[in-house]
Order: structure tokens, then C-alpha cells, then sequence
């Protein structure tokens, strides 16, 4: 089998073939880490590559299908982490020269469930620094390049997670999301990107900060790669205090229910947002896709105020309570921009860090009453569609002046609902850039989400469209 064929597989197809013993993990592990040798030095998906490692485990991994022993879920598959994420003796730096040559003594609890299942880590994808943009960009490894044009962002801050997905640089990738940054990347380099309810998944050992916000999530091609992915990360555990008790939730099964009945809400804009036309073109027809599949679909008009300021207030507080105290020496080796956005942070009353999170509170509680009438809820995953390298967002979008998260201000609100969420793909451009519409369950609901998803994938398939770079 030509690497091509193997770099195009999904993790189903590949984790079956390595069982059947169609194919070896040692060839799977080849194909993959050639085609990173191939395109990564354009792309920048990866900041660090463990390649002889991945080699022996993957040698490893043949010997135990030769001996005929139980394998895991995904035996032999290779996973990429990203660069937030705590791996035992893999450097993990953030994208922060503070902590540029750091390697944790334990892995984070998903890398663990991950390893424990069979899958290989191969490297640590690239992030914005510390998470804290969007973007994919930091002075340690560089900006990461949508593999649809090399000219644009990927998004992020799980940038290079996506981008690795896209370009058959391994077919799952696990990332974190604290305001988007699993489903914009997913949006801008057309893959399926999945944000868990909060506390699904739970996260640590790792860097303090975010823990109210943080979501821990898998970026496949498919919908079943993703639910197959969930099967192994999600549950309880009680590192983490956030972790959702245990409820024998099971993720594959629910991809083959139907959406007959089910209520469904589509708001192109959350009643404050503006969004450029070819965005709202592409995902209000995949909305309708959805009374084709037996929803019930209605446009919504909600009464909400933007939560923008009070979402910037509580993320920057934690974020500048992590740094403020190596500012001093590291002031020079931070984005310009984080430091300035710590400066603004570090120095917030407790009284306005508390009216922040009432803000917050009511807005969940707004939110809330849509999912008394709704089974779920369809927006853009982004305003807008993927933009150049080296710019933090537009700040006019249709013609009109917008705020600095204007462009991403679809993803954030449900951070701080905690709701699960999903980008998928629904359509590209003009200029072939991929565009993602995010669908959103109640609070805890996640194989709705899946359900949904798995469906419009159905109907409207796009793991067949890959970028130009593969």
C-alpha cells in the first residue's frame, strides 16, 4: 500500500487493518512520518518530532499483533498531542521560550488513556503561546500554514493539530479549546473538530490557568474517529475536580441514530454579530441540510447583549495570574501582544473580575432558555473565512468596524456555557477555503452533537476534499 493510501485512511480504517494485519503499525508509522519529513518544514505543524521513539513503539506494537495479544481500540495508530498538553519525556513548551526546554515527568490523563489504548505518540503540534490567541503563531517555533494557502492561518490556538489532520500527517490530533481553539482550526482547515462538554474529558497534570474554561477535544477527518477517540478519553477522574461523573456514555453507537423530531435553531448571528456574506451563504444552506434529515429547523433572532468584554476579563485574569511574575524577565520573548494583554489583566479589581463572572452567569442563563426549546443549536464556526498569516483577526467584516473577537465570537460563548460543540465542514469558497458550521447541544448532551454531526457528514461528505499541499 503507497503511503498516499496510507496517509488518507482513517483512524477506523487504519486501527482495523493494523488488527487484520493488513498493514503493520511499522509501515503505518513509516508512511506517516515520511509524509511529516515531506511536508512539515512547509506547514509547521509540528514543533517537536519524536520519531525514534515512535519507530520502537511501533516495533513494539508489531511484535504484540505477531504474538496475537489483546490489542487496544487503536493499536499502532499515531496521535499527535498539542503543545499544551502535558507528555511524559516529550518537551512541552507552551510555544513560550519560558519554558522552552521544560519535559513533564507525567503525561496529561487523555495522553494516558490514549498510550493505554494503543495509539503512539509521534510529536507535540504547535500553539499559539500559552494558548492565549485564536492563531498559530509564537517567537519560539513560528507561525503554522493553513495547508489549503500557505499564506493563511490554520486559526488555533490548536492551529497545528488541524493543519496535521488536513495534511495526512497522522489522522487524529488531540487539542484543548478555551474560546474556540479546537473548532476554528477545525473551520479554517476544513477537518471535524469536537469540543466536549466541560469536565467530559478530564485535563491535568498541566500548566495552571484556564482550568474554568479549558475543554479537552479530538480534530479527525471523520465524525466516527472522533466518537472512537471519545470512547478512550472521556470519563471521570478525580485529578481533575472539574471531571463529570461517570454516566456509561457511549459515543459510536449514537452515530447511527436518525434526527427525526429533533428541534434545531439556527442563528446566523446570536442577535449581535455580523458575518461575511460568503460564511453566511455557505452555512445557511448546510442549516437547511437539516429538515432533509428529519429535524425541525427554525431561524432564531436572540435577545443577547455581546459578552466579549466580560469573557476577556475572566480569561485574561487567570492567564495574567499564571505570567505576571515573569514578565520581568521573559517581557522581551512574549508575543508584544500577550504581554500588553497581561499588563491589562494583571491589575483588574475583584470587583471587577466579579461582575465579569455574573456577566458570564447571565449569559449562560439566557443561553440556557434556548435549549429549553431546542435540541440543538446551528451557527457559523467563524465570521469569517481564513485570513493572512501575521494578522491577529479583521477588524471590519461587511463593511462594518468590529471588535478584536468579532471574528471568532461564534466559538466563545460556549466556553463559557460549557456546552459541547462541534465545527464541521460544510462548504468551501470561491478561492477553495473550507468553512465550518459549529453545532452546539445542551449542556452534558454530547452524543446529540455526534449524532447530528455523523448525519450531516452523511449527507453532505467532505473527508474525500483534501488540500492542495497533500
Amino acid at each position: 500500500m503507497s503511503d498516499n493510501e496510507i496517509c488518507r485512511m482513517t483512524v477506523m480504517e487504519m486501527a482495523q487493518a493494523i488488527r487484520d494485519r493488513t498493514l503493520s503499525p511499522v509501515e503505518v508509522m513509516d508512511a506517516v512520518l515520511r509524509r511529516i519529513e515531506k511536508l512539515n518544514p512547509t506547514v509547521n505543524a509540528f514543533c517537536t518530532l519524536v520519531t525514534e521513539r515512535a519507530r520502537k513503539e511501533a516495533k513494539e506494537a508489531e511484535n504484540k499483533v505477531k504474538s496475537g495479544d489483546k490489542l487496544g481500540l487503536l493499536h499502532g495508530v499515531p496521535v499527535s498531542i498539542k503543545d499544551l498538553l502535558f507528555t511524559e519525556g516529550i518537551r512541552t513548551t507552551g510555544g513560550s521560550k519560558i519554558f522552552e526546554h521544560y519535559v513533564p515527568q507525567e503525561s496529561d490523563i487523555a495522553v494516558k488513556r490514549l498510550e493505554g489504548a494503543g495509539a503512539i505518540v509521534i510529536g507535540k503540534t504547535n500553539t499559539s503561546e500559552f494558548g492565549w490567541m485564536a492563531l498559530t503563531d509564537n517567537r519560539l517555533f513560528g507561525p503554522t500554514h493553513n495547508p489549503w494557502n500557505l499564506e493563511l492561518t490554520p486559526g488555533g490556538s490548536s492551529g497545528g493539530a488541524a493543519a496535521a489532520v488536513a495534511s495526512g500527517m497522522g489522522p487524529l490530533a488531540i487539542g484543548t479549546d478555551g474560546g474556540g481553539s479546537i473548532r476554528v482550526p477545525a473551520s479554517f482547515c476544513g477537518v471535524f473538530g469536537y469540543k466536549p462538554s466541560f469536565g467530559r474529558v478530564p485535563r491535568g497534570p498541566s500548566l495552571p490557568g484556564l482550568e474554568m474554561l479549558a475543554h479537552t477535544g479530538p480534530i479527525t477527518r471523520t465524525v466516527g474517529d472522533a466518537a472512537l477517540a471519545m470512547e478512550i478519553i472521556a470519563g471521570r477522574d478525580d485529578i481533575d475536580c472539574f471531571s463529570l461523573p461517570e454516566t456509561n456514555l457511549s459515543y459510536l453507537p449514537a452515530l447511527s441514530g436518525d434526527l427525526k423530531g429533533l428541534k434545531i435553531a439556527w442563528s446566523p448571528d446570536l442577535g449581535y454579530l455580523v458575518a461575511d456574506p460568503q460564511v453566511l451563504k455557505i452555512t445557511e444552506a448546510a442549516a437547511k441540510t437539516f429538515s432533509g434529515l428529519g429535524a425541525n429547523i427554525e431561524l432564531i433572532k436572540p435577545d443577547f447583549s455581546c459578552p466579549e468584554q466580560a469573557f476577556s476579563t475572566h480569561f485574561g485574569v487567570q492567564l495574567s495570574t499564571l505570567l505576571y511574575n515573569k514578565l520581568g524577565e521573559y517581557r522581551q520573548q512574549l508575543d508584544p501582544l500577550l504581554a500588553v494583554f497581561i499588563d491589562i489583566s494583571k491589575d483588574k479589581s475583584a470587583r471587577e473580575c466579579i461582575e465579569a463572572w455574573w456577566e458570564l452567569l447571565e449569559y449562560r442563563k439566557r443561553m440556557s432558555a434556548i435549549f429549553d426549546k431546542y435540541d440543538l443549536l446551528l451557527t457559523p464556526t467563524v465570521t469569517v473565512p481564513p485570513f493572512k498569516l501575521g494578522n491577529y483577526g479583521p477588524r471590519e467584516i461587511a463593511g462594518k468596524k468590529v471588535s478584536p473577537l468579532a471574528w471568532m465570537a461564534f466559538t466563545y460563548p460556549f466556553n463559557i456555557t460549557g456546552q459541547p460543540a462541534a465545527s464541521v465542514p460544510c462548504g468551501w469558497t470561491d478561492d477553495n477555503l473550507p468553512i465550518g458550521l459549529q453545532i452546539v447541544g445542551r449542556r452534558f448532551d454530547d452524543t446529540t452533537v455526534l449524532k447530528a454531526s455523523a448525519a450531516f457528514e452523511t449527507a453532505s461528505p467532505w473527508a474525500h476534499k483534501y488540500p492542495p499541499v497533500f
